[in-house]
């Protein structure tokens, strides 16, 4: 394989056909005052630009970035070479403000602008994009339950980007159960708070990429109530004074030495006498926090998409060169001795499960984005609604889904190389341990399961409707074209077998045996989901490439054949989830003893 195959290639066909026809996001945008102005042309410029920055500024920092890691000198962390170099470039770019508002420095683009660019960004280099990875999730923290003083303080320079931030939660007894928090904040006596406290694999916790670091750290009040209910949000810059001159008490312990994103610094923070300023009210920072947390799920799943598009690019660009044996059935006219590989079938499976998980999950992350854009923007309450619905139903799927099968398909990539993938100079064996992580932080994907399926789709009867809506709607409008009738009368079938299974659910809920039974189908129930979810897709997928003249010819062709594949080989395995969920529901995993290891000897 060449250097340059080695290197991000953005999928801008792609994308575009997803926000132009699959979306039709330029019209609603006229819809939207904020957004009249846009127009396909102004995207196609900017997608450009972002993938021009991703492949010829961080896609070649990746290898490297990963070989060096992240070093601690002094008690200050140094990134790999060329890192705080390219973070400048993104700031004097402009990226950082692509969907901030106006009124801060933004440019007040959508927010589907935003996960573009955030699907390129890890797909390119992954340990560098975590830098600025938090940025919108502080801004729409701060901007929604700040106070005026640290708005204006802190604002521009985030939506700037000058300043970059972290989410401090975790602590060494303390992950996904933030009730068992410890770190104190103390009343100074002028309206600022004390911190004293630990906190553990802090992304950026330091780094030596922007002029300042704005640290959001939950802790507890002196008389704040016990578990998850007593904790407040916290601002705690790094450092203090209008010159920046001035230290706060924030120190960097140790980076952690990892499996993956290595030219990511994961930092053991310690906060000592430590000065900070409460956002939003005393006893209720999981609330503030949580609009931090569900922009960075989306984020972490468009992180999944990226793996799995860049495991599709190399898997691709390796099956076409590497020839092996002969396939069957072999193509007419042929006189080589061996076939390129992408010829076998087995392989060929892979490439296609690449191509067909990477478009159907760029389809439903952008939608995901756009809904975003239209709860906040559309003129009408009850639009808006509907679009916060939506989203909120999505965000687990996104950010448990998406990385899960960002790394079983980067996985499957490394497969098609055989022996080669296993070393480093190929690439795909970085991907395969950069796509690990995201499967655990900002909510374990266990957690993301418990929280569609407890919190959610069992909150009232009605409660998938927001989604299930739009999927009747496109299986009806595709049944009578040939291509995609197929898709939606199965779209339909998983439509009914989810709504009623979900049903059943909410009854065994309320049985002795019902929580175990809902936490053991958790998971399950995601998975089938997240499939209802690709089945519309690739419906609309199949419908708009055959009825829309603008989408070319060659285009139209691929997604027929990629829906083919989804219907035939991908969505069967909602059978085999229904089949677990109905297990669940028979023999619930109860609470008990933990298993012990099999006895040595058998």
């Amino acid at each position: 394989m060449s250097a340059q195959a080695l290197l991000y290639q953005p999928p801008l066909q792609d994308m575009h056909f997803v926000i132009e026809h699959w979306l039709d996001a330029p019209a609603d945008w006229r819809r939207m005052p904020a957004f009249q102005a846009l127009d396909g042309e102004t995207l196609a410029l900017s997608t450009q630009a972002m993938g021009r920055f991703c492949t010829q500024v961080l896609a070649p920092l990746n290898h490297p970035g990963d070989a060096q890691g992240c070093t601690l000198q002094g008690g200050r962390v140094r990134t790999p070479e060329g890192f705080a170099a390219a973070y400048q470039t993104f700031v004097q770019d402009g990226w950082p403000t692509l969907a901030c508002d106006p009124a801060w420095g933004g440019q007040g683009l959508p927010q589907l602008w935003d996960a573009v660019l955030y699907e390129m960004l890890p797909a390119a280099n992954h340990a560098w994009s975590m830098y600025p990875g938090l940025l919108h999730g502080a801004y729409a923290c701060l901007r929604a339950h700040a106070s005026d003083a640290l708005r204006q303080a802190y604002l521009p320079h985030i939506v700037s980007g000058r300043w970059l931030a972290t989410m401090c939660l975790t602590e060494p007894q303390a992950g996904s159960d933030l009730g068992l928090l410890r770190t104190q904040a103390l009343p100074h006596g002028d309206g600022s708070f004390t911190l004293h406290g630990q906190k553990i694999f802090i992304t950026g916790g330091d780094q030596d990429m922007s002029e300042n670091i704005v640290h959001l750290v939950l802790a507890r009040l002196p008389d704040a109530p016990a578990g998850s209910k007593g904790l407040s949000l916290f601002l705690v810059p790094h450092r203090l004074g209008d010159d920046l001159a001035q230290a706060n008490g924030v120190f960097c312990d140790g980076i952690e030495k990892k499996m993956g994103i290595k030219g990511s610094a994961t930092c053991a923070l310690r906060f000592e006498h430590a000065r900070g300023w409460l956002i939003g009210q005393a006893n209720k920072g999981l609330a503030a926090m949580f609009v931090m947390m569900n922009s960075a799920r989306l984020h972490v799943g468009l992180q999944g998409l990226g793996h799995a598009q860049m495991a599709n690019q190399l898997a691709h660009a390796y099956a076409a060169e590497r020839r092996q044996m002969r396939a069957q059935p072999r193509p007419g006219g042929t006189q080589e001795a061996a076939d390129p590989i992408a010829l076998h079938p087995p392989v060929q499976r892979i490439l296609l499960d690449l191509r067909v998980w990477s478009e159907g999950m760029r389809a439903i992350a952008y939608w995901a984005a756009h809904q975003l854009d239209v709860a906040e923007h559309a003129p009408d309450e009850a639009e808006r609604a509907q679009a916060r619905a939506r989203a909120a139903l999505l965000t687990p799927i996104i950010k448990s889904l998406f990385t899960e099968r960002g790394f079983a398909l980067a996985s499957d990539a490394l497969q098609v190389f055989g022996g080669y993938g296993y070393i480093h100079e190929y690439g795909i064996e970085q991907t395969v341990r950069d796509s690990r992580i995201p499967m655990i932080y900002e909510g374990t994907n266990q957690i993301q399961a418990l929280d569609l399926l407890q919190r959610k789709a069992l909150a009232s009867p009605d409660a998938l409707a927001p989604l299930l809506e739009v999927f009747d709607q496109e299986a009806a409008a595709s049944a009578s074209q040939p291509q995609a009738a197929p898709l939606a009368q199965a779209l339909r079938h998983w439509c009914d077998k989810l709504q009623a299974l979900t049903g059943a659910l909410r009854e065994s809920a309320a049985q002795p045996d019902g929580p175990g039974a809902i936490a053991t189908a958790a998971e399950d129930y995601l998975r089938l989901a997240g499939l209802v979810c690709l089945a519309w897709a690739w419906t609309r997928s199949a419908r708009i490439a055959a009825t829309q003249p603008a989408v070319p010819a060659q285009l139209a062709q691929a997604k027929h054949a990629s829906a083919s594949h989804f219907l035939h080989h991908i969505l069967p395995e909602a059978a085999y989830r229904l089949h677990r969920i109905e297990a669940a529901l028979a023999a619930p995993i109860l609470c008990g003893p933990a298993p012990g290891p099999t006895a040595a000897g058998g």
